[in-house]
């Protein structure tokens, strides 16, 4: 298998890894479990998660550990796999360990960050939105957006918030997910989408 297979299945992992984690923020932001792409995000990632749920369950019935477990798990042999499929052998174990926990925080980090721009969006074209997914999107963003808009009012009928948001994101991603890649020693391709 070349270098464009291990690449592609690189990337369908970290997809996988991006619902796990979207389940993860469901659950964390207490959104709604029977909106039907809540449901599908669920049952996509029940097979990897329920193997885990026997002995890892939620922490103040929002933290589902059993998630987070599930996440790490697959990414971590993921790389494994590719390492040796490529022929260099195992990884080292501590490099493993910190381009996991690494792939998890980008992973979340990607999940706001675009469910940022999708709300945005909407509360430009559709800004009383009742499909689910709107009512998801918003759900999801409004644990982190609250106690920003508590710091910095909407000024009339411009919010500030989501600005100080991405900028929030973009450097918890560049300094704490950056200095883990850089600290696993792995490239940033494998770790991240």
């Amino acid at each position: 298998m070349g270098n464009a297979g291990l690449m592609l299945i690189n990337t369908l992992i970290n997809i996988y890894l991006f619902l796990l984690m979207l389940r993860f923020l469901l659950q964390a932001s207490r959104a709604d479990y029977y909106n039907p792409l809540s449901q599908s995000v669920v049952k996509i990632t029940q097979p990897v998660v329920g193997l885990f749920q026997s002995f890892l369950g939620p922490v103040a019935g929002r933290f589902d550990l059993a998630t987070l477990a599930a996440g790490f798990v697959l990414k971590v042999a993921s790389i494994i796999a590719i390492f040796m499929i490529s022929g260099y052998g195992m990884p080292p174990i501590p490099g493993l360990l910190i381009a996991g926990v690494a792939a998890l925080a980008s992973a979340i980090l990607k999940i706001y960050f675009f469910a940022l721009i999708v709300m945005i969006i909407l509360s430009w074209v559709a800004p009383n939105a009742s499909h689910p997914g709107a009512l998801l999107v918003m759900q999801l963003v409004e644990p982190i957006m609250a106690p920003v808009r508590k710091v910095i009012p909407p000024l009339g009928m411009i919010d500030l918030s989501p600005i100080v948001v991405f900028i929030a994101i973009n450097l918890l991603d560049g300094l704490v997910v950056g200095a883990l890649i850089r600290a696993s020693g792995f490239p940033e391709a494998l770790i991240g989408l």
